[in-house]
């Protein structure tokens, strides 16, 4: 049976999302700022508002129903101002993120993860066109570039990096795509350096997932995937739960720390899901929770099967 070590252990309601982040979850994160920029640049201030009571809202469903309404919005948007940055961005972060969280059907997902993609990469011309030029070249230049970006690139820099994340999970079957991954984590890591606060520690969280794809013997680094799982947690006050259930099912799962993983469930579903700006994402961080310490016994295992009593009877 053919194995993708890329995205291990990824079941469907996973496969919604887990890198591009990677993760439904983790693209919830970039949502909630995609929903905020398309919404802020279509009709001011009630707009602003409406996209408040999006973020805020705790009905998932709701959102996935209406949409495909800003989606085409955005599209709209972009084709008379097709140079606009803003909605570049905005057109990248809420594409991807409705791919990640919400779409079943594959072929649709890569459509508009492509979407997402060519939105984020337009944007990031835009504000650097050195990067522009190099981003199907070679990786060094690219990294290079990359290095030499400054504080006021960190909204293109992550926006570009998430939807390109985005497009790899789409297209996760082609090893291709795959060997893109160093890209997002240039783009990942520089976020971090710049402004490690930005979108609430976010380039944390996709980085602790670069790092735990695979095991330390396969080239992981789960110990430092561990840091940036936990620092996210800390830039949110702990209030992201999104990023909680990330460090159990890619950190926990992956060195077997059934304590860890089980600790970190319950503290999501004990956590009010109501927040400012994070609703919507953590109500999705509560069922994945939910899922996840439903299956806990079975990939962990019975830790209490062949105990003490039963070592004494051998």
């Amino acid at each position: 049976m053919k194995r993708n070590y890329a995205f291990p252990r990824l079941n469907r309601p996973a496969r919604r999302g887990r890198l591009a982040l990677v993760a439904a979850g983790l693209l919830a994160l970039v949502l909630h700022t995609g929903c905020a920029a398309v919404i802020s640049s279509a009709t001011g201030r009630m707009a602003d508002q409406l996209g408040a009571a999006i973020l805020d809202q705790d009905d998932p469903a709701t959102v996935r129903d209406g949409a495909p309404a800003y989606l085409l919005l955005v599209d709209g948007l972009i084709a008379q101002n097709p140079e606009s940055q803003s909605l570049l961005l905005a057109g990248a972060r809420l594409y991807g993120a409705y791919a990640a969280a919400f779409v079943d059907e594959p072929a649709r997902a890569r459509a508009m993860a492509s979407r997402s993609r060519e939105y984020g990469r337009r944007a990031l011309c835009r504000r650097r066109s050195d990067l522009c030029a190099l981003w199907d070249g070679p990786f060094e230049p690219f990294a290079a570039a990359v290095a030499r970006t400054r504080p006021g690139d960190v909204p293109a820099l992550y926006a570009a990096g998430t939807a390109w994340a985005g497009w790899i999970q789409a297209h996760r079957d082609d090893w291709n795509a795959i060997a893109q991954l160093p890209r997002v984590q240039a783009l990942m890591e520089r976020v971090t350096t710049l402004d490690e606060r930005f979108e609430r520690g976010g380039a944390h969280l996709y980085l602790g997932v670069l790092s735990t794809l695979v095991p330390a013997a396969l080239g992981g680094r789960p110990e430092e995937g561990r840091r940036h799982f936990e620092r996210a947690i800390a830039l949110s006050g702990g209030r992201d739960l999104m990023a909680k259930v990330l460090f159990a099912r890619h950190y926990a799962r992956l060195v077997f720390d059934r304590d860890l993983h089980d600790r970190l469930c319950r503290e999501v579903l004990d956590a009010d899901a109501k927040e400012p700006g994070l609703t919507l994402l953590n109500t999705l961080a509560r069922r994945e929770a939910e899922g996840l310490l439903a299956d806990s016994l079975d990939y962990f295992g019975d830790e209490d099967l062949f105990g003490e009593e039963d070592d004494e009877n051998w």
